[in-house]
């Protein structure tokens, strides 16, 4: 029980991300083909500048007046995503997650997107660590 439990461990590894230049329907697109419900978008150096949601894109899609296939997902970029270093303490980031309702935490290492963690990989944590309270 005493196991240092940190993101590394529970994140998914090496996630899609998109340049600024990508447009929504592409964006969309990638989402549909890969089943993620989360995007990290880059700028030209790699480094992580947002984060698109599937909810956000099904906005987007909606709206009459937005060129999906024009429109490219830095325009849609609301601020700077929340993101976590790979050791960062599992209990500090759910709690992070929870308090601000974020749907996942961008994990980076220096200016490098190695990860994601959303909500599915935190059930996921979650349910490890009652496996073994429980002896399962």
């Amino acid at each position: 029980m005493g196991t240092r439990r940190i993101v590394r461990t529970y994140m998914t590894r090496s996630p899609l991300t998109v340049p600024r230049t990508t447009t929504m329907a592409r964006a969309m697109k990638l989402l549909d083909e890969h089943g993620f419900r989360h995007l990290p978008i880059v700028d030209e150096a790699g480094k992580l500048i947002g984060l698109l949601s599937e909810r956000e894109l099904k906005i987007v899609e909606n709206m009459r007046v937005v060129d999906a296939g024009m429109a490219c997902v830095e325009d849609f970029i609301l601020g700077p995503p929340y993101s976590v270093s790979p050791e960062c303490p599992l209990a500090e980031v759910t709690r992070m997650m929870a308090e601000k309702k974020y749907g996942s935490a961008v994990v980076v290492e220096g200016d490098t997107v190695v990860g994601l963690f959303t909500t599915v990989d935190a059930l996921r944590a979650l349910t490890t660590m009652l496996d073994e309270v429980e002896g399962g």
